[in-house]
């Protein structure tokens, strides 16, 4: 992993004490929007944003639908035929759990078929479909090699797919992870955890795997990317949130409880991080030396691990008991 950021900005940075955060404030009172099927519950794992179709996208686990939410009127359109069970378990182990939008269709991860499908948002059809070799976790566009790349934690590696035909490419192994995927496709890189502490690097082309580095996470979870100051952020399970640069943590904060996905703002620099435990959504500010500060907080969902952003000034955030997604506007 290869960060560019001056040292002496490393040291400023280190020099910003707690003292010099602001105070935070309540967001507005969220909106929810129930799903299809959700009555009962839905085993959440990913949410993603299509700038695209201008839709968020919510695999839906047990319902057996992938949701696509307008986030102007917030309807819901839901495409079916996936794996469905008739009761929710409290877990995600089942159905539809990821989603990436290609640019020309919307690949999803079937972990009770464990396979990886394309779907026609248009038709609301499967038009491809390729058995995994192990069970899913998360399917990203790697729009720089056309491919698609499905990270298999039990199997500790990452499968390559060409998007079209879904004909298997490669196997990237990744001992000790993966844990989270995010694509840097300013500077060709893709990055993923190790479970224990440590963020790797990968070399989109090459499938080449950097050195390890320290991430300041007892468990690693979340990912996210700032391209333009090629910043990392580094999720961990307590509810911290960790700035990668330069081979160094250069800030910290732990604005919730218990904490899985995180969600980013360009166009805001804001992070949204949803407490898995606390039940609440921390809005928190990025400068663009990657100091952290936090600006308020917003309802959330107690066990809602799941965060996405449709980088105009909303979250949403998975509700996985009530099946339903939350809708918090950012004031800040």
């Amino acid at each position: 992993m290869r960060f560019e950021l001056a040292a002496a900005v490393l040291f400023a940075i280190a020099a910003c004490s707690a003292a010099d955060r602001p105070a935070t404030a309540r967001a507005p009172a969220p909106a929810y929007i129930d799903l299809p099927g959700g009555a009962g519950g839905i085993g959440f794992d990913d949410l993603q944003f299509s700038p695209r179709l201008g839709r968020v996208l919510a695999p839906a686990g047990r319902a057996g639908i992938l949701a696509l939410v307008d986030p102007v009127s917030r309807g819901v359109r839901a495409i079916g035929g996936f794996s469905a069970a008739k009761r929710y378990d409290g877990g995600h182990d089942f159905g539809i759990t990821s989603v990436a939008d290609t640019g020309a269709a919307l690949a999803v991860t079937d972990r009770t078929a464990r396979a990886l499908l394309l779907v026609d948002p248009d038709r609301g059809e499967v038009t491809a479909r390729a058995a995994l070799a192990s069970t899913p976790d998360y399917v990203r566009w790697v729009a720089a090699t056309h491919e698609l790349w499905v990270t298999e934690p039990d199997a500790a590696q990452i499968e390559v797919f060409a998007a079209r035909g879904l004909e298997r490419r490669a196997s990237i192994r990744v001992p000790g992870g993966p844990e989270s995927l995010a694509i840097d496709a300013v500077h060709g890189r893709a990055y993923t955890h190790l479970w224990k502490g440590a963020t790797v690097s990968i070399d989109v082309r090459s499938r080449e795997v950097g050195r390890s580095i320290a991430n300041g996470c007892e468990g690693s979870r979340g990912l996210a990317i700032d391209e333009l100051h090629d910043l990392v952020f580094a999720g961990c399970a307590d509810g911290t949130v960790d700035v990668l640069a330069a081979e160094h943590v250069i800030d910290s904060l732990t604005p919730v409880r218990g904490m899985d996905l995180i969600a980013w703002s360009p166009s805001r620099r804001h992070l949204y991080l949803a407490g898995s435990r606390s039940g609440d959504v921390a809005i928190v500010a990025v400068s663009d030396r990657g100091t952290l500060s936090l600006l308020g907080r917003a309802p959330g969902a107690v066990g809602g691990h799941c965060v996405t952003t449709d980088d105009a000034g909303h979250a949403y955030v998975c509700d996985p008991d009530a099946g339903r997604l939350i809708a918090v506007d950012d004031a800040f």
